[in-house]
């Protein structure tokens, strides 16, 4: 019986960053999620399928895919590989001396997929960061001068608009609704120090939305999860997102998908 979703971690306990080469013996995985990391991975070379959730991406190189830990995901590679792949824990964005790197960070996490032409710049960068990741002596000024540009070179090819209004509440905010889901904004405006009309404004601002059309959008894609790759029951899902009455989910989730959430895990 699957009662959770597999968590994998990539990268060991001493080290906040990882960056190398992609692994070949990772062309096909189970669905999974990280713990507490994002990866990035950028594709040179490749042909398959990426799987985040309940949608299919096509491996088009040259292609970034951007995996936060909330994302369910695994890969169908069916030929052999070229790229790279950068894991960044929370520990290193809370050390690192240039906190745009955060900024950029936060943008991208924003992304599931940026194409990106072919751009020898982002290659050698790759290259660079890989080679000092191997040396005994590691110059943090090199990997972050670095990230500092890869990033840059990879937003540029993004076709969303930044938000130049969004503040660091509205950051915060996010980050919360990764870490606990409850359909309740008056919860999330007390951990920002915010009342509920302060943090629907900020939402407006930042996001164009409601905070609670934000806090749905969470739950219904955990709630898909969970119906997907998990063989938690009906019950059990909703009890999980902190409804107290499954009638109540059934009907939240109907309401925002159009579909029950039985319906939904049957895909009828």
């Amino acid at each position: 019986m699957k009662e959770s979703i597999a968590v994998y971690t990539k990268i060991p306990n001493v080290s906040d960053i990882k960056i190398e080469p992609f692994d070949v013996n990772k062309r096909y995985t189970k669905p999974h999620r990280h713990n507490k990391y994002v990866e990035l991975v950028y594709f040179k070379a490749g042909s398959g399928y990426h799987y985040m959730d309940s949608t299919a991406y096509e491996i088009k190189p040259p292609v970034l895919f951007v995996i936060n830990n909330s994302d369910v995901h695994h890969w169908e590679i069916d030929s052999l590989p070229e790229g790279f792949v950068i894991i960044v824990k929370e520990g290193f964005l809370d050390k690192i001396t240039d906190k745009h790197i955060n900024q950029q960070l936060f943008r991208l996490k924003k992304e599931r997929l940026i194409n990106i032409q072919a751009d020898q710049t982002i290659d050698k960068l790759f290259e660079l960061m890989c080679f000092e990741m191997k040396q005994s002596s590691i110059q943090k000024e090199v990997i972050e001068g670095s990230l500092k540009a890869l990033f840059a070179k990879i937003i540029g090819y993004s076709n969303r608009v930044e938000r130049l209004s969004t503040t660091d509440k509205a950051m915060h905010f996010e980050e919360l609704l990764k870490q606990e889901l409850r359909n309740d904004v008056s919860f999330y405006a007390d951990l920002l120090n915010l009342n509920t009309q302060q943090l629907n404004a900020l939402c407006k601002k930042s996001f164009s939305k409601t905070a609670s059309q934000l806090i749905a959008m969470h739950i219904i894609q955990e709630a898909k999860r969970q119906l997907l790759y998990t063989d938690l029951t009906i019950s059990e899902v909703g009890y999980s997102l902190d409804f107290k009455d499954v009638s109540h989910f059934v009907k939240y989730f109907k309401r925002h998908t159009g579909r029950t959430p039985l319906n939904f895990k049957l895909g009828i």
